[in-house]
C-alpha cells in the first residue's frame, strides 16, 4: 500500500519556480527574482514564508499587480498538492509495509535504533572532525546496496567519498570469492551507489529535484533508491547562515523540509552528517543551532578517543524514545 501520490503533481511541488515558467507564464523572471530576494526558490518555500509580509513587499514594487498574480498562482499550485487525509490504520499500514528498517552494518548503531535506519525518516549523525562519520556513511551505503539490494545516492560535500573503501566494505559484506559470478554481483552493487559532488546548497536542491523527477523511471527499471546520504549537511548550510539573516534560515528550513518530504513520499532512509561546535562549559553541541535541531527525526552523537581509537554512539533524539535531548 502506498499512501502518498508521487506522480506529476508531487514533482511540480518540488520543482524550482523557474521550471514552472513554461506552464505558468506569470511566474516570469521578474517574479522569480522577487521571490529569490526573499529566500523563495520553489513552491514548497512558500509553505514556510509569511505570505502577508510577502504581499506587502510586492505592493511596494512597480509591477505589484503582476507580482500579486504570481503569488496567487503559486498558492493555487499549493492548493492542488493537498494529500488526502489518512486515518490511523492507513498510517500504521504505511509504517509497517512501506517504511522498512535498513541495517547500517554498524552493530552499535543498529542495536541502538532497533535494527538500523528507518525509511521515511531523516537521521542526523553528529560528531567532531575525524570521529568516523564518513566511515559510517560509507559502511551504510555499502550495506544497503549489498544486503538490501537498494540503490544509494551519496552527496559528497568535501571530497571524502572513497570508492576504494566502498569496494572493501562490499567485498567483506558480500563474502564472495571474485569468480565470474562474484564479479557480476560486485559490479551490480557498485553501480547501485551513485555519488554526486555537491559544494553549495543550490546544487543540492538541483540534485534533489532531478532525483524526485527520476523516481518513477527508477521504479520501472527495478532500481529503487532506498538511501540518500548527505556528508555533510553542515558544510552546505553554515556558509548561508553567516550574514544572510532570515534568508539563510529560510534556505536551511527549506533544505530540511525537502529532505524529509523526499524521505516520506518515496520511502527513502535519509542520513546526513553534522559537525559539533563549542557549547556551554566547553561541552560540544551539534552545529546549525536551534532552528535545525527540530528537523531530524533521529539525532545520533558519535564521539571517540583518538588515543585508543574507541568510538561511542548515543541517541540525542528519537521519536520512539522518551527523555532524549
Amino acid at each position: 500500500m502506498c499512501c502518498v501520490d508521487t506522480g506529476k503533481e508531487s514533482v511540480k511541488e518540488m520543482a524550482p519556480l523557474k521550471a514552472l515558467e513554461a506552464e505558468y507564464p506569470i511566474l516570469d523572471p521578474n517574479f522569480q527574482a522577487f521571490c529569490a530576494s526573499h529566500g523563495i526558490f520553489s513552491v514548497e518555500d512558500f509553505l514556510i514564508h509569511d505570505l502577508y509580509e510577502l504581499a506587502a513587499f510586492a505592493e511596494q514594487q512597480p509591477t505589484s499587480e503582476k507580482l500579486k498574480q504570481g503569488i496567487t498562482q503559486v498558492l493555487s499550485i499549493i492548493d492542488t498538492q493537498h494529500q488526502p487525509w489518512l486515518n490511523g490504520m492507513e498510517l500504521l499500514d504505511d509504517a509497517l509495509y512501506n517504511k522498512h528498517v535498513l541495517s547500517t552494518g554498524c552493530e552499535g548503531i543498529d542495536l541502538l535504533l532497533g535494527g538500523g535506519l528507518r525509511e521515511g525518516q531523516l537521521t542526523e549523525l553528529v560528531g567532531p572532525s575525524s570521529c568516523g562519520k564518513t566511515q559510517v556513511c560509507l559502511l551504510a551505503a555499502s550495506n544497503v546496496a549489498t544486503k538490501h539490494m537498494g540503490n544509494v545516492v551519496y552527496l559528497d560535500t568535501g571530497n571524502s567519498f572513497s570508492p576504494q573503501r566502498i569496494a572493501q566494505f562490499v567485498g567483506h559484506i558480500a563474502g564472495r570469492a571474485f569468480d565470474e559470478a562474484g564479479k557480476r554481483i560486485f559490479q551490480r552493487i557498485m553501480n547501485g551507489i551513485v555519488c554526486h559532488s555537491v559544494f553549495d546548497i543550490f546544487t543540492m536542491f538541483n540534485v534533489l529535484h532531478r532525483l524526485v523527477i527520476n523516481f518513477p523511471s527508477q521504479l520501472q527499471k527495478g532500481g529503487q533508491v532506498r538511501m540518500l546520504i548527505v556528508d555533510s549537511i553542515s558544510s552546505l548550510i553554515t556558509p548561508i547562515l553567516g550574514n544572510s539573516g532570515s534568508q539563510g534560515r529560510a534556505l536551511m528550513i527549506s533544505a530540511g523540509y525537502m529532505l524529509k518530504k523526499l524521505a516520506h513520499e518515496h520511502n527513502v532512509a535519509v542520513l546526513v552528517t553534522n559537525h559539533t561546535v563549542g557549547g556551554e562549559r566547553g561541552i560540544p553541541k551539534p552545529a546549525l543551532g536551534q532552528t535545525w535541531k527540530s528537523i531530524p527525526h533521529v539525532r545520533l552523537l558519535l564521539s571517540g578517543d583518538h588515543g585508543n581509537n574507541v568510538r561511542s554512539i548515543s541517541v540525542l533524539r528519537h521519536p520512539s524514545m522518551l527523555g532524549q535531548r
